[in-house]
């Protein structure tokens, strides 16, 4: 497996700059997730990894060793695209064998079959074998598709949003599963996600980008806990967090539109600042500092979101369970503050 290092790569498509000196390093047998919406440089990245796109200036180093003058075959990836692209005509098996079978690789007959069985067995579809690939469900096609990648042992995995066309429920059992192979295969893999679930239950490390910008980079938990920007505090988080306008009056923050206010972090907070309270971080107690009012509940059993109105501001908030709480009862609340988040005007966090 590999160490992939990204360095001030910048592709433009005309006049669209799709990456812009973005710099990335994936370690060695890392789970590295791309996540950002759709148009943020995430599929273009991969390319430009794998070699199916050109870069106009930066580099790609596997290992520490420059790739760029490599074709696409040379680089030795395994790209796992959001189709399929398998082959309707062969079996489970051929298709599972097909890159084995290259003139290049030279691979017997024998050691075929005994990785073909192996990640069959792996991925639970040893029985699809003799099956026209035809005949089976789109779990079981997805399946066969990242089973193909993983038979060649490849130096990285590239993963292009390959969930995305499964149903919740065999997306949840595919994540643990890919995530569980991952580990005990210590493979390098690079995963593109819009779904930012996806990301925080599986990557060790995730990237965020934005119109082809880095904007972070770190752990599932720096990600959530301390996002560097407004744009990834919003970006990460079910229910989405609280932002809030509040400006600096007599060394507090007051929330605009309504009479909730929070200590001044610092001597040096500014005038205007951006709150965000994500919603578990709204308790709602008899003992809470501020009231408001129920105005809609979305009880979800194993927690229930309350929309809490407070002058002109309505906050989600999260609690446990099944709540009792019933539409347009009032409700004291308070905030936890050592987990608030302070951002200035531009967005980026004080």
């Amino acid at each position: 497996m590999s160490d992939i290092r990204l360095e001030n790569i910048t592709k433009r498509y005309k006049d669209n700059i799709a990456l812009d000196d973005l710099s990335i390093q994936v370690k060695d047998r890392e789970f590295f997730v791309l996540l950002g919406p759709t148009g943020a440089g995430k599929t273009t990245t991969l390319r430009v990894i794998a070699g199916l796109e050109k870069q106009e200036s930066g580099g790609v180093f596997f290992d520490g060793a420059p790739v760029d003058m490599l074709q696409p075959a040379d680089r030795d990836v395994a790209f796992v695209f959001q189709q399929y692209s398998l082959y309707p005509t062969l079996s489970v098996y051929d298709n599972l064998a097909f890159p084995l079978r290259s003139p290049l690789r030279k691979t017997p007959e024998s050691v075929i079959k005994q990785r073909v069985n192996s990640v069959a067995e792996i991925l639970r579809i040893s029985h699809l074998l003799e099956r026209k690939t035809a005949r089976l469900s789109g779990g079981e096609m997805q399946r066969v598709s990242i089973g193909r990648a993983i038979v060649r042992e490849p130096r990285a995995f590239l993963m292009d949003e390959p969930l995305s066309n499964l149903d919740a429920k065999l997306r949840e059992s595919l994540r643990v599963e890919l995530k569980h192979i991952q580990k005990t295969q210590g493979s390098t893999s690079v995963f593109v996600t819009h779904d930012q679930i996806e990301a925080l239950t599986m990557a060790d490390r995730i990237a965020v980008l934005h119109e082809g910008k880095l904007l972070q980079l770190g752990t599932p938990h720096d990600i959530y806990d301390r996002p560097a920007t407004a744009y990834v505090a919003t970006l990460v988080g079910t229910p989405r967090i609280n932002l809030l306008n509040a400006e600096r009056v007599n060394g507090a923050l007051r929330i605009q539109h309504s009479p909730l206010e929070v200590p001044t972090p610092a001597a040096d907070t500014p005038d205007h600042v951006l709150l965000g309270v994500r919603p578990e971080d709204i308790r709602i107690s008899s003992d809470g500092a501020f009231v408001g009012t129920v105005v809609l509940t979305e009880p979800l059993g194993v927690e229930t979101i309350l929309h809490v109105k407070s002058g002109d501001q309505t906050l989600l908030s999260v609690v446990p369970g099944a709540s009792p709480v019933r539409l347009n009862e009032e409700v004291r609340f308070g905030f936890a503050r050592e987990r608030l988040h302070y951002f200035g005007t531009d967005g980026a966090r004080l």
